[in-house]
């Protein structure tokens, strides 16, 4: 076994330099260490003697006692996750990244609520691949046909801008994925990946240096043939342009490809030194700072989107073809099956075939998309048949509408209907998402027994059936069980071990945790719960203060803008807030990053730091560097 403490700073400071390159991000997770803490010394609240009473250093809470924490367990734990990428390490790895969600779980520093389900909704003239659990952002529209249309409409949520290297949200993805494309893909988010424009790839025998050959012959909408030369110009724009939010993704491990860079004195890439070298047209060789299995699925992201050499002049050598200000919304020049035809922020967008596309052409000469942000609205603008494939909104969904048998991807497929307004039956999808929503903490605003509290009191199944009409699966892990490191038995394992009344709201638990930490009805603590404007989460919010009354815990509600939520978090101005993390791709680290203790301390977000808004490293003891 390695030794934790040496892992912890290697593993750290290897972070750190490479967060320091970045300049901005968000986001999450951690990993565990020695022994059985976890299951011996309060996990369950009820053993006043060693950190279920929220007074001693068992807990973390106070540093009275000697010990790891749980912070320092989960620390410790990333530590030799990361520090042990080998394929030998596999098991290792899972035992850590495992040992990480005990650590979050028996400290209580992030409650997860339930595990995402994509419903999606057409009428009969659409026909459409089904989407797989990795989202319908991934999905390429070109194969979709409308009868009697020559155009496909749909809806989309607000975004501001078609740059790859700047979308991080799913709204600006799905367009992104008409226009550009990468080495690697997801097909219609089914987890499985394929080649796009790769050919073949070979990897040397230690897994550090990757050659990609290139498919021939394939073009840019503005005619430019595909070269090796463009996908290194493409990958140096993650890390080198100022405007990218990806760069993580390019030189970190395990959470992206760890290519090998130079830096300069103020920790700032070197421009073009990237290690990325260009062999011929079609073959171009990275470089890695150490193995990594996930390779292929990275560079399905979009951020790897392949562009033309120079397009933009937003790093050295390249005076650009058009403006920054220019390529976030008037041009694009990608090779996908549909070209920008235009973009009207916040208003509407629209695309339109390539009729030279190297694949399957389009079978519709158009898609547009309407920019609805209003429940109501979006459903009226459904109901209309302006939208031919659509999502419903709780308000008007009846889960009993539902007509449906699970395919052989464990999906749901049937028909919706009639229901409510909807006066005809329609096509039905449901798919689990690899994603999980969540309550978490800010831990230097919340003592553990509040937090423990919250998680006796809630029961997830009430909340998911009442609150989210059974629209999404009971969490009790960070990691959905789809990709559970240890696989379903040990899934199991962790349900078995899970300590806080697992299916039932246990306020008389929670109670005994707050009564221990000397909180009670007549002196209780105060929490505030903070929420994005989201109906169901201000209903499932007040369903957890109902359940919490009279328990010695005080929950007062507030709802937030989403950004403002964020930059409250970033400034550690939260006490408990909603918030969602959906996998882009199929791996455990992926995520996992944004628990890691020292990842989370919002002193330094964003840019050094882009963890989840948690300060889990107030809990460690040693100071966080």
């Amino acid at each position: 076994m390695s030794d934790p403490a040496n892992d912890e700073s290697v593993g750290s400071t290897k972070r750190r330099k490479l967060l320091s390159l970045l300049g901005g991000g968000a986001a999450v997770t951690l990993a565990g260490c020695s022994g059985d803490q976890g299951s011996s010394d309060g996990g369950d609240g009820e053993d006043g003697e060693d950190g279920g009473d929220g007074e001693d250093g068992g807990d973390g809470e106070d540093g009275g006692d000697s010990g790891p924490t749980f912070a320092d367990q989960a620390q410790a734990a990333w530590g030799r996750a990361v520090n042990n990428p080998l394929p030998e390490d596999e098991e290792l790895r899972q035992e850590a990244y495992v040992e990480m969600e005990e650590a979050v779980r028996d400290d209580m520093a992030l409650l997860p609520l339930y595990h995402g389900l994509t419903e999606l909704f057409w009428y009969d003239y659409v026909d459409v691949p089904l989407t797989g659990a990795l989202g319908k952002h991934w999905q390429q529209l070109n194969t979709t046909e409308v009868e009697g249309k020559d155009s496909l409409n749909l809806i989309n949520s607000t975004f501001d801008e078609l740059d790859p290297i700047m979308s991080t949200d799913t709204a600006s993805s799905i367009v992104i994925t008409q226009i550009y494309e990468n080495l690697t893909a997801f097909p219609n988010g089914v987890p499985e990946i394929e080649n796009q424009l790769l050919e073949e790839y070979e990897v040397s025998e230690d897994g550090t240096t990757w050659t990609f050959t290139l498919k021939e012959d394939v073009q840019f909408h503005g005619g430019e043939t595909v070269t090796a030369q463009d996908v290194k110009y493409s990958w140096r724009r993650t890390v080198e342009s100022g405007n990218s939010e990806r760069a993580t993704f390019t030189l970190n491990q395990p959470t992206g490809l760890g290519i090998e860079v130079e830096t300069d004195d103020e920790g700032d890439p070197v421009p073009d030194s990237l290690a990325i070298e260009v062999v011929d047209d079609q073959t171009l060789e990275i470089q890695l700072s150490g193995p990594n299995p996930d390779v292929l699925d990275i560079i399905a992201y979009s951020s790897f989107a392949v562009l033309p050499e120079g397009y933009v002049g937003d790093i050295e050598g390249y005076d650009g073809e058009v403006s920054h200000d220019e390529f976030i919304t008037n041009v694009a020049n990608g090779t996908g099956p549909f070209e920008l035809d235009e973009f009207n922020v916040d208003e509407d967008v629209s695309v339109v075939r390539n009729d030279d596309y190297w694949g399957e052409t389009a079978s519709v000469e158009a898609v547009n998309w309407e920019i609805i942000e209003d429940d109501q609205a979006r459903w009226t603008y459904a109901l209309e048949q302006n939208a031919d494939r659509f999502e419903i909104p709780t308000f008007a969904y009846e889960q009993d509408a539902i007509s449906a048998e699970t395919d052989d991807r464990g999906r749901e497929v049937g028909t919706y209907g009639p229901a409510g307004d909807l006066e005809e039956e329609v096509n039905y999808l449901g798919v689990s998402e690899i994603s999980t929503y969540y309550f978490g903490f800010n831990i230097s605003n919340t003592p553990r027994a509040a937090r423990q509290a919250v998680a006796y009191a809630l029961n997830k199944e009430q909340i998911v059936q009442q609150v989210f009409a059974g629209r999404g699966t009971p969490a009790y892990s960070f990691l959905p069980p789809a990709i559970w490191p240890t696989g379903q038995d040990g899934y199991q394992s962790f349900l078995d071990d899970y300590p806080y009344s697992l299916g039932e709201n246990d306020s008389q638990g929670a109670q005994t945790v707050l009564s221990e930490a000397d909180y009670t009805q007549d002196s209780p603590f105060e929490m505030t719960l903070t929420t994005y404007e989201s109906e169901v989460f201000q209903t499932a919010g007040e369903l957890v203060r109902d359940l919490l009354s009279g328990t010695g815990l005080d929950l007062s509600l507030e709802t937030s803008q989403f950004s403002t939520l964020q930059s409250r978090g970033e400034d550690g101005d939260l006490q408990m807030y909603s918030l969602g993390w959906i996998w882009s791709w199929p791996a455990v680290p992926y995520g996992m990053f944004q628990l890691e203790p020292r990842n989370t301390d919002t002193s330094t977000m964003p840019g050094e730091t882009n963890g989840f808004y948690l300060d889990w490293q107030t809990n460690l003891e040693e100071e966080a560097e």
